[in-house]
């Protein structure tokens, strides 16, 4: 395989990996930057609290950012891994680096 096949191929994948990226990010069932924001409030409050294995904190937030549709916020959670508070910092946090 020559230099310019090589270069060909890795630009497919570029191409593949920022379609993916569109996908994943026009089916989450809020912002990008909200989601980042959760994971900024869950990773304050649950070191001073800890987690109860529910979603209290996560709700707090979504309430408190006037997110429209909460249940379906939580369910793609649950769906991605994020079961409960930490669990969404454990499990969902990493799909958004």
């Amino acid at each position: 395989m020559d230099q310019k096949e090589k270069e060909k191929r890795k630009q497919l994948l570029n191409e593949l990996k920022q379609k993916q990226q569109e996908e994943f990010e026009n089916n989450l069932p809020m912002e990008c930057s909200s989601f980042e924001k959760l994971f900024d409030f869950l990773d304050t409050y649950l070191e001073e609290s800890g987690c109860d294995d529910t979603h209290t904190l996560t709700v707090k937030f979504l309430e408190k950012n006037k997110i429209q549709d909460i249940q379906t916020v939580l369910q793609w959670l649950a769906e991605n891994g994020g079961y409960c508070d930490c669990e969404i910092l454990a499990n969902v946090e990493e799909l958004f680096e």
